[in-house]
């Protein structure tokens, strides 16, 4: 066995998004101003690990910025750079039928953006990841955390993945062991569905009494287009078409500038449908006339994808436990009515900060002393906030016109609506067979995509490519299926192999195996893969595991 490499920090966050980056730039500075009163001075680091090939590479959002936590975090975030160059002018919210569009008269009050900025996340981590290694914290991206360490029931940090492993599990002559990094604290910070977080809550039981968490896929591509196609600052946000009256979701257009347009559809990952195709579905929204006006002679230059966790309140898990913290969307603190999270992030980062390096000074990381971080954010802005919409996804249980009668009741009644709480979605299991879903005596038993013109529609591997993404294909698969038999067998006959469809990267393919044109094998093309863990949250049997690639695999969202 590979001797590891170990290093120790007090404070370890994992994952180098808008969560973490606060936690760690917030934790320094409130030990610097620790030290300059302090007697004795606190000796303590801080160290930020991040999967991506470099901070931002992974970092994926609409994205629409309410700035108040980064104000609170760097006051003069404006005059240091921070990339908030488009102030949002105009808000409008369309409902679209196949051919036509409805624009409400009056724009709901949650998706008024007055006071609010278009970004690219990508460039908003970046700029935060150089403020943090401003300020000496050392910030290493291309290490994936891919194990808990434990102590009993303490955490103690995380173990990197190894380096120069082969497709058959063989030591490459590059072969490196990944590092125990041990700390004090450790801050889970890996957004939507993170991987060690998925392992940690069920674990530690910081689920028990929680509602099940519930899960969107967000697809967006980002367009160059002429000049005066849309106003820089613009927001518009959809509901309806290409999306059946049953299944949760909207679209969103932002005027980035006044030629880049960002364009997305999110999908709520309970839908019922088994063919289902949330990638297809946004090819479609494109088509509708209202997109096609803004996007037609334009150009797309980049693709995403991630799951978006929507949950609420009542889904979000006990955020601590002895030596760990959770943060931002790896816990579910995102208001899924007004569609943001990034600020929810960096407040939960900073909230997290504080209760770390209180634990330090008292020199207690328990679980006992770290429940100040849940007493701070039922304290804070987080809680009044989240509150408010605390049944938000629920009220959409039954359908689109009950979910906007829930919505429009829930902020007359503070969040609570008819009842509090109001039954939770099942995520994944809501998905019914082919036989329950086709009961009109018509059952569909193969699927068709509709085709695509390259301009304005474009196939999953087009898109892939356009996403940056990279990995080395003599590597181990990062998903992991427990039983493939599954696939070829019960899934196929069952649901019709829904992984082909809900996968928005092609990594799911179904392909005749090698003796036979009849029977069909599972063929995972995981160098497609965005990073987006919708297969970790929508397949009906839970077979498959998503965990981390060889560092510094995966998409380059430059400018998403």
């Amino acid at each position: 066995m590979a001797e590891r490499e170990v290093l120790e920090t007090d404070v370890l966050v994992v994952g180098g998004g808008p969560a973490g980056l606060a936690a760690a730039i917030r934790f320094k500075d409130l030990l610097d101003a620790h030290n300059k009163t302090a007697s004795p001075k606190l000796e303590a680091s801080v160290m930020v690990v991040e999967k991506g090939a470099e901070i931002g590479a992974h970092s994926l959002s609409g994205a629409v910025l309410d700035p108040s936590s980064l104000a609170e975090l760097i006051p003069d975030f404006k005059a240091k750079g921070a990339p908030v160059e488009t102030a949002v002018t105009e808000d409008h919210v369309y409902m679209l039928t196949g051919g036509g569009q409805f624009r409400l008269p009056i724009v709901p009050p949650p998706l008024q953006n007055h006071g609010n900025y278009v970004i690219s996340l990508n460039q908003l981590v970046k700029w935060l990841g150089a403020q943090a290694e401003a300020r000496g914290i050392d910030v290493l991206a291309g290490f994936p955390a891919a194990e808990v360490l434990y102590e009993g029931d303490r955490v103690v940090g995380v173990r990197t993945g190894d380096k120069g492993i082969d497709k058959h599990g063989q030591r490459k002559s590059n072969f490196e062991a990944g590092v125990d990094l041990r700390a004090k604290v450790t801050i889970l910070a890996e957004g939507a569905r993170g991987s060690l977080t998925k392992q940690l809550v069920p674990r530690l039981k910081l689920d028990a009494g929680r509602f099940p968490q519930v899960y969107t896929l967000g697809v967006k591509e980002l367009w160059e287009v002429p000049k005066g196609r849309l106003a820089r600052g613009a927001v518009l946000h959809t509901m309806g078409f290409p999306l059946g009256s049953e299944t949760f979701g909207g679209g969103f257009v932002y005027g980035f500038t006044e030629e880049r347009v960002s364009v997305g559809l999110v999908v709520g990952l309970d839908y019922r449908d088994p063919f289902l195709d949330p990638h297809g579905l946004f090819q479609r929204y494109k088509e509708h006339p209202l997109l096609r006006r803004l996007l037609e002679g334009g150009k797309m230059v980049r693709y995403g994808a991630r799951t978006i966790t929507e949950g609420g309140w009542y889904s979000i898990p006990r955020p601590y436990a002895d030596g760990v913290l959770l943060v931002g969307e790896a816990a579910g603190y995102l208001n899924a009515m007004r569609l943001k999270g990034i600020h929810l992030a960096i407040k939960t980062g900073m909230l997290a900060a504080e209760t770390a390096l209180d634990a330090l000074v008292a020199g207690d990381t328990s679980a006992t002393r770290l429940k100040a971080f849940e007493d701070k954010v039922a304290g804070s802005s987080v809680k009044r906030e989240l509150w408010k919409v605390r049944n938000f996804h629920q009220g959409f249980k039954h359908g689109l016109l009950w979910g906007l009668i829930h919505s429009g009741l829930q902020m007359a009644t503070g969040g609570r609506g008819l009842v509090d709480p109001m039954t939770p979605s099942k995520g994944y299991a809501e998905i019914e067979t082919l036989d329950d879903y086709y009961d009109d005596g018509v059952r569909r038993e193969s699927f068709e995509r509709k085709k695509v013109d390259g301009k304005l529609t474009f196939d999953r591997l087009t898109d892939v490519y356009h996403s940056g993404t990279k990995h080395d294909e003599d590597q181990p698969a990062h998903l992991h299926v427990a039983d493939t038999t599954v696939c070829e067998t019960r899934c196929r006959e069952e649901y019709g192999n829904p992984c082909e469809k809900f996968c928005p990267a092609a990594v799911y393919e179904m392909v005749p195996k090698a003796d036979t044109a009849k029977d069909l094998r599972l063929q995972i093309n995981f160098s497609n893969c965005v990073h987006c863990k919708t297969c970790d949250v929508m397949d009906p049997y839970q077979i498959i595991t998503w965990v981390t690639p060889e560092g510094g695999g995966g998409p380059r969202y430059d400018d998403l």
